[in-house]
């Protein structure tokens, strides 16, 4: 294994002499072996919630265990947050080799370099919006969901890649902390940081990190989640990422002659939401959770959406169709599959922890089923459609 002077060597003496001896393979092969690890768990996270919203042919999502999602996107958050110090500590411990000699060399360096630029680039991009999108902070002008799938295949690609092509370094530098040891090795009577405390601090950065936005999902660490953007507080204590003055629904929501909409095979009916509460009821414990990560539990009341179907007609299964007041925007309608409509736990909310829906979460009916992405829980619903 090569050492920190045959590494010095092949850079230019004002660089090399000023290298700690942290900036080692010893430290970047174990924070790499991290990324790959985080980076992993985000990938596969992040097509499941992709997945979920845009369905292909073959994919299929229980409706249960109901605390699934609220799994996979609250790991695919933190697990995203984690990765940044990794990445920021990764980028400090190669960056002297930005200066290795030969600057640019034959064809295979060039080849090289040009894919590690590809990857840091692809990562910092996918880090960097995933931070924005959870903070709902958006700065650009491309759409979120598509450009975020496509990149994340063109980084964890690129990751792997990089990986493969190290290996016998990554080998070398693991099995090698006998030798290597944990001593900052610096020139005698010089004072350099040692790799065991650039390696702590990294383990302690990330776990901050994490922690920092953590309380969005698991609830008994929200007053520790001092960045989480959302953490329980909205009306009646369920966050709120679209208020019905954004999405322009409130005076038709509040409209004392609303009506529901509810068509299956040869049968349409209109419901005013007293007709609804009319209906029997049905309350359920859900958590609500959203692709940004926020998921807080909540009791929700209303009629069983396969209940309401019959009392319009005979539904022959398959996927359901939701539109609501909202007459522009991306998520102003959903499709929910059958495995979905026809499950107990499956409403058409009317009441929210006890108290009938505030606006801002949906009044006057809204959808709520299980192990959902709360972006598919269409709220101020004005027309149900069995599509089978």
């Amino acid at each position: 294994m090569s050492t920190d002077h045959d590494r010095r060597l092949l850079l230019p003496a004002a660089v090399g002499s000023r290298i700690s001896p942290a900036r080692s393979p010893f430290v970047a092969a174990r924070i790499g072996v991290a990324i790959a690890v985080t980076v992993t768990i985000c990938f596969v996270t992040g097509l499941i919630s992709h997945w979920i919203q845009h369905p292909p042919d073959w994919f299929r999502w229980p409706a249960h265990p109901i605390w699934l999602y609220r799994v996979t996107q609250g790991t695919h958050v933190i697990s995203g947050v984690i990765t940044i110090p990794l990445v920021l500590v990764k980028l400090w411990s190669v960056y002297p080799r930005l200066f290795a000699r030969p600057a640019i060399g034959g064809p295979v360096r060039l080849a090289e370099r040009g894919s590690i630029a590809v990857l840091v680039a692809a990562m910092l991009f996918q880090l960097a919006t995933g931070l924005f999108n959870i903070a709902q902070f958006y700065a650009w002008r491309f759409f979120f969901t598509t450009t975020h799938y496509a990149m994340a295949y063109v980084a964890f690609g690129a990751l792997a890649i990089h990986l493969a092509v190290k290996l016998p370094t990554v080998r070398a530098a693991l099995g090698g902390a006998a030798v290597s040891g944990s001593g900052s090795e610096g020139r005698p009577g010089e004072q350099t940081v040692s790799r065991r405390t650039v390696l702590g601090a990294a383990a302690v950065s990330a776990g901050l990190a994490g922690l920092s936005v953590a309380g969005q999902s698991v609830p008994w660490l929200r007053r520790l989640s001092v960045l989480a953007p959302r953490s329980g507080m909205g009306p009646l204590g369920v966050p709120v990422n679209r208020t019905a003055t954004q999405a322009s629904v409130t005076e038709r929501a509040l409209d004392p002659g609303y009506r529901l909409a509810v068509s299956v095979a040869r049968g349409c009916r209109t419901f005013s939401r007293t007709e609804l509460a009319r209906l029997p009821q049905t309350t359920v414990d859900l958590p609500i959770s959203c692709v940004e990560g926020w998921s807080v539990s909540a009791r929700w009341t209303g009629v069983r959406l396969r209940d309401l179907l019959a009392a319009v007609g005979d539904y022959r299964g398959g996927p359901v169709g939701f539109r609501s007041l909202e007459s522009v925007g991306l998520y102003n309608s959903s499709t929910l599959p059958h495995n979905f409509a026809i499950d107990d736990a499956t409403l058409v909310a009317l009441r929210l922890n006890g108290s009938d829906l505030d606006v801002d979460h949906g009044y006057p009916c809204r959808l709520i089923a299980p192990n959902r992405p709360g972006v598919l829980q269409t709220k101020w619903l004005s027309a149900i459609e069995a599509l089978g």
